[in-house]
């Protein structure tokens, strides 16, 4: 069951969709934080699964491009009322072959993606298999049949590698350029909100990796703090509190510092997962 702001959204998304490529997909679920029981209205996007009938051609393409554009124009106008770059409540989605369904998730080979303001053809990341361990076990059939007679295969043995590969490939990258004189940013948004908004996601990685467990942002601020050391509190706090739109609390870094904290953070989260 959907919450009430959730479903609207699904719903216009869809419905967009059917007017573009009438009939074309034939299964849609949820998945990320709101199969997770974590979605916040006007501060969480959503994530989804589409099941294609057939193929994705270069006119399908271009139809998915304007989707894309259009099933996100309510997040994109109430992001700009509101001078917020991040654009909460985007869609974000990849599109699967409904022959595909069955084969071993790293086998699967996306028709189509998007994420945030981009859109790829032929590729997408989240076909993985953290995604549908989420899609199996949490997913929210909108259209289509539950996600357990899916057939779906998300390669358990595969679940603390991928997770692994992950901190050690972007997160690593991600945490030493935090540390360099030119922290990550994205457009609109300064270095130190990207940093807050990065901190949860290497803690829910750790989780998964010592315990098989996927969860949400607000619970990987909790494992996290009965995690590590004392002295990341403050940041992981602050993170928290980013998260959820409340207050900054008192004690928390400076702005010019928390891109530095975070990779440092990070990079130790990501020994002691190497070690774990």
């Amino acid at each position: 069951m959907l919450q009430h702001d959730l479903a609207t959204a699904v719903t216009r998304y869809l419905a967009t969709a059917d007017r573009l490529l009438p009939g074309m997909i034939t299964g849609f679920y949820v998945v990320g934080s709101a199969a997770l029981g974590g979605w916040r209205p006007g501060r969480s996007d959503v994530d989804f699964i589409a099941v294609v009938d057939g193929n994705i051609g270069d006119r399908e393409a271009r139809r998915l491009r304007v989707l894309h554009v259009a099933g996100n124009a309510t997040a994109a106008g109430r992001a700009l009322r509101r001078a917020d770059p991040a654009i909460p409540g985007t869609m974000n989605g990849a599109f699967i072959s409904e022959s595909d369904l069955s084969e071993p998730v790293t086998q699967i080979r996306p028709l189509a993606s998007h994420s945030g303001w981009s859109f790829k053809h032929g590729r997408g990341f989240d076909v993985n298999p953290v995604m549908w361990k989420v899609l199996r076990e949490s997913g929210i059939a909108v259209r289509g049949p539950a996600p357990g007679r899916l057939g779906l295969d998300p390669e358990p043995d595969r679940l603390r590698a991928w997770n692994l590969d992950q901190l050690n490939g972007h997160w690593r990258s991600w945490a030493e350029k935090s540390r360099s004189r030119k922290p990550p940013r994205k457009p609109l948004l300064p270095a130190h909100r990207v940093a807050l908004a990065s901190v949860l996601g290497p803690p829910r990685l750790h989780c998964t990796i010592a315990t098989g467990r996927v969860i949400t942002k607000e619970s990987a601020a909790e494992y996290a703090l009965d995690t590590f050391a004392t002295r990341w509190h403050p940041l992981i706090r602050s993170a928290l509190a980013h998260r959820t739109g409340e207050p900054v609390p008192g004690g928390s870094p400076a702005p010019s510092e928390l891109p530095r904290l975070a990779g440092e953070f990070t990079l130790e989260l990501i020994a002691d997962a190497d070690h774990s």
